[in-house]
């Protein structure tokens, strides 16, 4: 992307960095090519883990002013470079934060927009044990993770990547509980509570 938010041709993709969305969203993971939106400090394990109004609000504006054009409810599409961004739909009470993008298939070009637990499962599942834990404590330190719904819905199947990664859930608390009372966290409210 150039310095005046163009491209200079199709083949050029936009690659959205953090900074161009303010302290709410960030490219989470370039890779994976996750957006994350910010959530809330605390969490109950028992909260639904869904893109609210608010978060679906503020990540279509965010967009829009990069170029993007809201396509259906769900994508938003750049039409010089083809790129989408997703925000897969929240299927049924009780489904596993793991799951979200299951129903939302997307083209190497395309992110998925989704809320920071969302984010933290689709690391697990994607990287290596010590690879997640340390991309996690990253995504944390910016936008907190309901660490406990994220524990429940961990597969205790033998040899899985789940199962080894119950074990890091203690210190993954440690730092939220650190982080949330810090800077730029500290005070930071989730965005439905702004209007």
């Amino acid at each position: 992307m150039n310095a005046d938010g163009t491209t200079n041709a199709k083949t050029n993709p936009i690659i959205l960095k953090g900074p161009d969305f303010g302290p709410y969203m960030f490219l989470a993971d370039e890779k994976l090519r996750l957006i994350s939106i910010f959530d809330d400090l605390f969490y109950d394990r028992s909260d639904l883990d869904i893109l609210s109004p608010a978060m679906r609000n503020h990540a279509v504006s965010k967009l829009i002013s990069l170029g993007f054009k809201q396509i259906s409810g769900t994508v938003l599409a750049h039409n010089i470079s083809n790129e989408r961004c997703l925000m897969p739909k929240f299927h049924a009470l009780g489904s596993s934060p793991f799951d979200i993008t299951l129903y939302t298939p997307r083209n190497d070009q395309d992110f998925y927009i989704l809320t920071p637990t969302q984010t933290a499962c689709q690391i697990i599942d994607n990287y290596s044990y010590q690879l997640a834990v340390e991309k996690i404590e990253a995504l944390i330190k910016r936008q907190p993770i309901n660490i406990h719904k994220i524990f429940d819905y961990l597969e205790q199947k033998k040899n899985t990547t789940h199962k080894v990664f119950a074990s890091a859930m203690s210190d993954l608390l440690d730092v939220q509980r650190k982080a949330v009372k810090s800077d730029p966290l500290k005070g930071r409210r989730a965005l439905g509570h702004l209007l």
